[in-house]
């Protein structure tokens, strides 16, 4: 590890230990943070970066954070694991990656016709959902913080249109989570792989089709290459968090005011990068469409409402079935959404509806 800081060796008296302790706190600190996502790549890639960069700014550079991107230090996909067993300090993702080790991690990234940002914001912040985290990552001996927010995501690139639920029936696709669940309960083959894998997937004929997040960082990993039809909204990832994942243990050890600018500059940059996507989505998608030819298209009726079902049924599932902790966090995260869903149902949807219907400018 690259880290400066004055250790006292082993052999030294209790009395140069005594000396060197105060240096450990004075000392300037190195951390790593891995991450899943491509160098530079836009909103999530560049959201890791800008978050360790405003880190090590807004501590002086006290806490320096050396950002590794996908398959830098660890393979994508190991960034947590890399955490744990302290190849690294901090890793960079979404806590859905990692449902092999709780369920209950799903809901701390977007869950099928559950929360939006805000919502999800909401939760976390105000009604005991980031207890329920700290209590899973506990388990790991590790924080979790969330970092950014995509907003909705697209549904997905298909080759050929979805005109009924016929046409999903063994269809190979990327999508990773509870939605992995819900499209397998509609006859898919879903799979999870990095970003960077997914385009030779579906250019060589392993996928038949694939989402990631949208626009903006579709067009990056060009997908329009290989696939045409772009089906809106996504119904199983209305709010997309991302997660900067610390050593519990090292983070308890900062002092108070390191500890609080980790904590803070997460939580701005989960509004800085929702800000990013919102900005950068619609030109992305007037890019994908008015120069590579996209048609962009809305998923039938018929499989809004089989999703939905199915959604249903893997909450309670999870609810009814799962270990104490899944089981709490989803009765937590049911009754929170019976509550937050009625301010964006009445108010923003009914807006929106209207500045559709009745606002050109």
């Amino acid at each position: 590890m690259d880290r400066r800081s004055f250790i006292t060796k082993a052999g030294l008296g209790a009395g140069a230990a005594a000396l060197a302790a105060p240096a450990v706190a004075q000392g300037n600190i190195t951390w790593r943070m891995v991450t899943t996502w491509p160098k530079n790549f836009p909103g999530l890639g560049v959201g890791a970066q800008r978050l360790a960069d405003r880190i090590t700014a807004a501590s002086g550079g006290r806490l320096t954070i050396q950002v590794y991107s996908a398959g830098e230090l660890v393979p994508p996909l190991q960034s947590l694991d890399a955490v744990i067993d302290g190849t690294a300090e901090m890793s960079h993702s979404a806590a859905y990656y990692w449902q092999n080790k709780s369920s209950a991690l799903n809901f701390f990234t977007g869950v099928p016709y559950g929360m939006t940002s805000g919502e999800l914001a909401g939760w976390m912040r105000h009604m005991g959902g980031q207890e329920l985290w700290d209590e899973v990552y506990d388990q790991f001996g590790v924080k979790g913080f969330l970092s950014g927010n995509t907003g909705t995501q697209a549904g997905g690139w298909f080759r050929d249109e979805i005109t009924s639920l016929d046409d999903l029936q063994g269809l190979r696709f990327r999508t990773p989570g509870l939605g992995g669940r819900v499209w397998e309960k509609m006859g898919v083959t879903a799979t999870n792989m990095a970003a960077g894998e997914i385009f030779q997937a579906l250019q060589s004929g392993a996928l038949d089709a694939a989402e990631f997040v949208g626009p903006y960082n579709d067009l990056a990993l060009g997908f329009h290459q290989v696939a045409k039809n772009y089906y809106f909204p996504s119904f199983v990832e209305p709010g997309l968090a991302t997660e900067l994942v610390v050593d519990k243990a090292k983070y308890s050890e900062l002092p108070e005011d390191l500890q609080a600018i980790i904590r803070d500059v997460s939580q701005a940059e989960y509004d800085q990068v929702a800000s990013d996507f919102a900005a950068n989505d619609p030109r992305a998608l007037k890019t994908l469409v008015d120069e590579h030819g996209v048609n962009v298209q809305q998923f039938p009726e018929e499989v809004l409402k089989a999703a939905a079902d199915a959604a249903k049924e893997v909450l309670g599932e999870l609810r009814d079935g799962g270990d104490d902790l899944t089981k709490r966090t989803t009765e937590s995260f049911i009754s929170s959404l019976k509550l937050l869903r009625t301010k964006g149902e009445t108010a923003d949807a009914n807006f929106i509806r209207a500045r559709q219907q009745y606002f050109d400018m």
